[in-house]
């Protein structure tokens, strides 16, 4: 599949800020620290109209969110789409969008979590995009998250990105080149069934979660497995499985690592773990789209995009 690689930004391009997801109640002072981080690169910001709204869980309703994201898109004076923050609810906007002029002009959206529905979405449409840190990821100090803030910057800029990682025990070694596609494990398993699924042949899948059971996160996986998502991919990335819950009346038994390598055992792809990316303060840049060259071994593993 061919897929197109967005203008990378330069001084004076303009970010729009959207919120196509959970509400922003009280975070405005978060969206002015981070439209100041993007002033301080030499880039202009416009904040969606309605990214404070609110409609019950949302940040506005489906129709407002919807036409911040809109307008964000067709708009040839952005060359960005960053999202505030995640939470739920891009599922319901995907069909109402039109992406007729963002394949005519692309350009980058940038976000994680529940983002991954739209990262779906602008994959099967032809385009690359960023899964990284979203405006309310700041802390106020930005020297807290170091490389989570260069590695942002260096995707959007151009800067070839590159990671060398720890090992693990529980590493499957293996080498493995491909475009990376995937992000937060519930959204690639809310998209099965429908036209925002992603082919996976031939591809690097890259996973992540938060808050989620570990006998959730295996049904998840057990069901991706069933409906071929594994079969044809060429290896598994796997980033922060965070805040994992416990189940009191009946323990898994197992790290989380172990139930990814029995779910995944009838394969024999490389699986690395330990990417610093999802929903740890660690989140680091990834290009969805990109071929990566992927070198696991037990000692420690390398990503590299072309």
């Amino acid at each position: 599949m061919n897929i197109v690689t967005p203008p990378y930004l330069k001084t004076g391009d303009t970010i729009a800020i959207v919120a196509p997801s959970g509400i922003l109640n009280n975070r405005e002072d978060e969206v002015a620290h981070a439209k100041s981080l993007l002033k301080s690169w030499g880039l202009n910001v416009i904040i969606g109209k309605h990214v404070f709204k609110r409609d019950n869980h949302f940040a506005g309703t489906d129709a407002e969110r919807c036409e911040d994201f809109q307008e964000a898109m067709d708009n040839p004076n952005v060359k960005a789409i960053w999202c505030a923050r995640g939470g739920y609810g891009t599922v319901r906007i995907l069909d109402k969008l039109d992406y007729t002029k963002i394949k005519q002009t692309p350009k980058w959206l940038i976000g994680y979590s529940d983002i991954t529905a739209l990262h779906n979405q602008f994959h099967n449409n032809g385009l690359e995009s960023i899964h990284a840190m979203m405006c309310v990821s700041l802390p106020k100090d930005l020297n807290e998250i170091p490389e989570t803030i260069s590695t942002f910057k260096d995707a959007i800029f151009g800067k070839q990105l590159s990671y060398d990682l720890k090992g693990s025990k529980y590493n499957k070694p293996g080498n493995a080149s491909g475009q990376l596609v995937g992000g937060n494990l519930t959204l690639l398993h809310t998209m099965l069934g429908s036209e925002t699924n992603i082919d996976t042949t031939d591809k690097i899948i890259f996973i992540e979660e938060i808050g989620e059971y570990k006998y959730h996160v295996d049904r998840m996986l057990q069901s991706l497995k069933r409906a071929g998502f594994f079969d044809n991919c060429k290896g598994v990335l796997v980033g922060d499985f965070t805040k994992m819950k416990k189940n009191n009346t009946a323990l898994w038994g197992s790290t989380i690592e172990q139930l990814i390598l029995d779910a995944l055992s009838d394969y024999n792809f490389p699986i690395a773990f330990g990417m610093p990316s999802g929903h740890e303060d660690d989140n680091r840049a990834l290009i969805l789209g990109r071929a990566v060259e992927l070198n696991v071994s037990k000692e420690e593993t390398s990503v590299k995009f072309e």
